[in-house]
């Protein structure tokens, strides 16, 4: 089960994840396309670019794996309605840059999902890479409520921040005033 967290609101996840497996030099055949609104790895997107944008229903998204450059993919963010980073580990930090680099350098401006091993620690850090949703792993209904209700908290927990970043381009120096007297 999975719990979707969009921008800091309990969500449905409508997408189908599609992959394929890039085993060296040979690619496992593409899968029969779905209806509706389907999720594919950066591989299946390289091998179907043309049949996935063919479809004639539903929407398309891509998921970037850790090592994947998102420069493969500036071109075609018009026809994209989500960008999903994975997060295979709770230490695997690579996502945090690709988000900034979607945000930042590509101007991406639609979607953009942490998905995996995604725990409510790093709930608020993804928020300031670019990241508005969330699909956090759960076990029971129970657990749903209750990391839905633990992860909204999450953005909660620091008031300020020093550095700049996607959700904050200024740094703290920046954004005080001037002549502190003032302001009180």
């Amino acid at each position: 089960m999975a719990l979707l967290i969009k921008n800091a609101k309990r969500a449905e996840n409508l997408w189908q994840l599609l992959s394929i497996e890039n085993t060296g030099e040979t690619l496992v055949p593409v899968p029969s396309l779905p209806s509706g609104d389907v999720l594919v790895s950066l591989p299946l997107w390289q091998a179907a670019r043309a049949a996935l944008i063919a479809r004639p229903s539903g929407r398309l998204g891509v998921c970037l794996a850790p090592a994947d450059d998102p420069a493969q993919i500036a071109e075609d963010f018009e026809v994209f309605s989500l960008i999903a980073v994975e997060f295979p580990q709770f230490t695997d930090g690579r996502g945090y840059s690709i988000g900034r680099l979607l945000r930042e350098r590509y101007g991406w401006r639609g979607e953009l999902r942490a998905m995996g091993d995604v725990q409510r620690d790093q709930l608020y850090y993804l928020a300031q890479c670019g990241f508005d949703a969330f699909l956090l792993r759960t076990t029971t209904t129970q657990d749903e409520d209750r990391a839905l209700q633990v992860a909204l908290t999450a953005a909660a927990d620091f008031s300020e921040a020093y550095q700049n970043s996607v959700a904050r381009p200024q740094p703290l120096f920046r954004r005080r005033p001037l002549n502190p007297t003032a302001a009180a």
